[in-house]
């Protein structure tokens, strides 16, 4: 974590610099590990004043990411993690998956709270055209509850609706904000329009909510044989929307935002997830801002919003929810890309190799377009550049692939069954090839760096587990290894022993030991020579007291990616 970050986190956002700062950089510099570290906990929640609203406009934020957004300079090492290398709670990211393997009940649960709208009395519309690509009605039930209901295109049922559903859970699980969301059934004759409803743009009135307003959003939308629509329902969160957030720099009115944005390691790596869920509209109009109410302490809350165009489910130029087209997920959609200069230079007779894959067979249009035989990590775009996806490193990435490969293919069948899909080989299609992405996914960024983890301390031994042998990468990898003592003060090394192998995940701790002791460790295996990349392993000896893991520190040899 930066000097400035751990600042912030012993005295807060506003105080740090209130304490001489001499005082505090002093010792700080002096010492690389703090008595309190390794820390789980960010303290993103100190009272703010109410932010500006951020309204994002989907046309400029695209611009903006085109030509080249502020997040310039090198890759360096994510500004957020702690000592180990990991991301700390905080009102961004809470771990989740990557830290326990959650229940099939608690993964199809998600966010909910709540079984959905009371669909079983009415509905009063409020406003419309908030927080979604298209038309959404913001509604009131007969419990006072608020949801935003988005409605399946009219050609295109279920479509809209299950991927928004099924990629909210996925993404709540990995341990990102998100509205809670319910497949519902609504008869129009239970929608009522209050008087004082409007339409909004942009987080702008255009005028009142009318009668005629209504039935162009209905006649758009998918209607059941019973006359029912199948509609997303969010249930909106407490507390005031402020906008969403951009993926560089920080919010300026936010005293708590002090890492920008492309340095966040779960941003950055939110490129992993939405390679595997085909989430290509990962971006700032997909994000939303929360002024919240904890008991009188009021703080922002950040949110990612409306995955109608996650798995298969796209949309077109004018916002509408259509099948993905073959291009999504390989090129960016805007802009000039090398691909599409080539093609111009041979006047269209090369031929980019997505243009010939084949989305008909199988073909299920509850799900879309998504398959996994063409799909390559590292190679996968959204809709057009995200700049903390352009940050991302080996080590962010590994960190991502970690908590991919903790879903198992019994807990991916069970969340897209929740989709509710009317045929039961889309959803099995659907599930096969969500399993094969991560496969895949799993595969490519467990080669990028040495996959060692689960290091704790048991008796006088460092053990640990290599991520690559257990998904079934190599099975012929010995360790190397070098005990050093590390000065803490002056984070000097001084070698304890001579390079040392091992056969097994198993190192014994040197004795008698320093304060603080480090490791470096490298993986050989002749199938992964990547892995041969440093392991820096740090321990915190406590005499007669339980020694404690302090840091990890990994040896990158790229940014993850192939592009």
């Amino acid at each position: 974590m930066t000097l400035l970050g751990k600042m912030t986190k012993r005295f807060g956002p506003v105080t740090a610099f209130l304490v001489p700062v001499s005082l505090l950089v002093a010792g700080l510099q002096a010492q690389k590990f703090l008595p309190d570290d390794p820390i789980w906990e960010d303290r993103d929640d100190l009272p703010i004043e109410k932010p500006a609203a951020m309204i994002l406009s989907p046309s400029f934020d695209a611009l903006e990411n085109l030509i080249g957004s502020e997040a310039r300079g090198p890759q360096s090492r994510a500004a957020n993690i702690n000592t180990l290398g990991e991301v700390p709670d905080s009102n961004w990211f809470t771990n989740r998956m990557g830290t326990r393997d959650l229940p099939l009940e608690e993964l199809v649960r998600g966010p909910d709270r709540t079984s959905g709208p009371d669909t079983g009395g009415l509905l009063t519309i409020k406003r419309a055209g908030l927080l979604a690509l298209s038309d959404g009605l913001e509604v009131i039930d007969s419990r006072g509850d608020r949801y935003l209901l988005k409605f399946d295109p009219r050609s295109h049922p279920t479509l809209a609706s299950a991927a928004d559903l099924i990629a909210t859970k996925f993404f709540h699980a990995i341990g990102y904000h998100t509205v809670p969301t319910h497949v519902a059934y609504v008869d129009p004759n239970q929608l009522r329009i209050d008087a004082s409803a409007q339409v909004f743009r942009l987080g702008r009135s255009i005028g009142p909510l009318r009668a005629d307003y209504l039935k162009s959003v209905l006649d758009e939308a998918a209607r059941l044989p019973d006359g029912r629509y199948r509609v997303a329902a969010n249930h909106l969160p407490e507390g005031e929307v402020v906008g969403g957030f951009k993926f560089y720099g920080t919010r300026s009115d936010d005293p708590n935002d002090i890492f920008p944005h492309e340095d966040r390691r779960e941003l950055r790596a939110l490129r992993v997830f939405a390679e595997w869920l085909n989430f290509t509209s990962a971006s700032g109009v997909h994000t939303l801002d929360v002024y919240v109410d904890q008991t009188g302490n009021h703080y922002l809350r950040h949110h990612l919003i409306d995955f109608r165009t996650a798995l298969g489910s796209g949309r077109d130029f004018d916002n509408r929810i259509i099948p993905k087209d073959r291009q999504d997920g390989n090129e960016y959609a805007l802009g000039f890309n090398k691909p599409s200069l080539k093609t111009a230079v041979t006047l269209g007779i090369w031929t980019r190799p997505w243009m010939k894959v084949d989305f008909t067979s199988p073909g299920y249009a509850e799900i879309g377009r998504i398959e996994s035989d063409f799909f390559e990590p590292g190679r996968w775009k959204p809709y057009y550049p995200n700049p903390a996806f352009d940050k991302m490193r080996a080590d962010d990435a590994f960190w991502a692939a970690k908590i991919v490969a903790r879903f198992s293919d019994q807990a991916i069948r069970a969340i897209v069954a929740a989709g509710g899909f009317s045929d039961p080989m889309a959803e099995k299609h659907l599930a096969d090839t969500l399993i094969r992405r991560r496969d895949k996914i799993v595969s490519h960024y467990l080669r990028q760096v040495n996959p060692l983890d689960g290091f704790r301390l048991v008796d006088s031994a460092l053990e640990f587990e290599n991520l690559g042998e257990r998904q079934g990468l190599a099975a012929d990898s010995r360790y190397e290894y070098q005990w050093f003592a590390f000065d803490n003060s002056s984070a000097s090394l001084t070698p304890l022993q001579e390079t040392q192998s091992s056969e097994v995940t198993h190192i014994p701790l040197p004795s008698p030991g320093p304060d603080y002791l480090m490791v470096r460790i490298r993986t050989r295996s002749e199938s992964e020579p990547g892995w041969a990349r440093a392991v820096d392993v740090y321990v915190r000896m406590r005499g007669e007291r339980p020694s404690l893991l302090v840091g990890i520190e990994r040896e990158t040899g790229g940014d993850g990616s192939d592009s």
